[in-house]
């Protein structure tokens, strides 16, 4: 499976749409979140969609974009429930992070990070930075990865 990482003017309608879905079933529907889902960093002109699809539905993604002057981030991160189980986080985690080498090589990566997964992110290297909170009532973590 290929991953494709695009800006958003350079996403299909198609494409964009199935972006969306997957993103909402995930987090909105999946997780019991009603929140707002879509904002402004997906349309920020250097944000990036990192995303594999698999028969016309989105198999995995992640967002990546210029956090502040300090960092590049990753966000969004999901794999479909489908996919889960097979090594494909793995596989997108490590391209969200050389996509933000790519793009951002002189910025750390920061990651809000929901709480079970603090291991898995663990093992790329990132770092817990400050307190736990919860944000839309899930326990997060930020965390950084030193690329410097």
């Amino acid at each position: 499976m290929t991953f494709k990482c695009e800006p958003f003017d350079s996403l299909d309608s198609r494409t964009l749409f199935t972006i969306i879905r997957g993103r909402i079933d995930v987090f909105v529907v999946e997780q019991q979140c009603p929140y707002p889902e879509l904002d402004d960093v997906d349309i920020a002109a250097n944000t990036m969609h990192l995303y594999t699809l698999y028969n016309d539905q989105l198999h995995s993604y992640a967002r990546c974009y210029e956090k502040n002057k300090h960092y590049s981030a990753i966000g969004r991160v999901l794999v479909s429930e489908s996919a889960r189980g097979k090594g494909q986080a793995t596989l997108l985690v490590n391209e969200a992070i050389n996509c933000c080498k790519r793009h951002w090589p002189e910025r750390d990566i920061y990651i809000g990070a929901q709480t079970y997964l603090l291991e898995f992110y663990r093992s790329f290297g990132f770092e817990d930075y400050g307190n736990e909170y919860l944000e839309d009532g899930i326990a997060h973590q930020d965390m950084i990865l030193k690329v410097l």
